[in-house]
């Protein structure tokens, strides 16, 4: 495996779900997951965007999808992606959980709120 800055493999993820979104009783519409502490946040399509907000705030340049499936890193700072290491467990939210999330929380007219 190769190093690279701003990828931690070690750290595992915050949580199931976006972090702020869940503490503002929010929703997302996908999940992106800080390659370097591990810090869930929604995406860029989501109305609050807290993945790139977090990456801002931070310097953390890079996310891993948290999607089932997708293990395709994007880097803020030169915005492209990549490909990376695994990363610790779990690598995605939980698979009973839907896309636009947390089930109850998403507006039934959730379509015209994404970016």
């Amino acid at each position: 495996m190769t190093d690279i800055e701003g990828i931690a493999p070690d750290v595992p993820p915050s949580g199931p779900g976006c972090v702020d979104c869940d503490a503002a009783q929010g929703w997302w519409v996908h999940l992106r997951r800080c390659a370097e502490c591990g810090h869930i946040g929604c995406c860029d399509s989501s109305p609050a965007q807290h993945a790139s907000a977090h990456a801002a705030a931070t310097g953390h340049p890079f996310v891993q999808s948290y999607e089932p499936g997708e293990d395709w890193f994007w880097n803020y700072r030169t915005e492209r992606m990549y490909e990376g290491p695994e990363l610790a467990e779990p690598r995605h939210h939980p698979l009973n959980q839907p896309a636009p999330g947390p089930e109850g929380r998403v507006p039934l007219d959730w379509r015209d709120h994404v970016h």
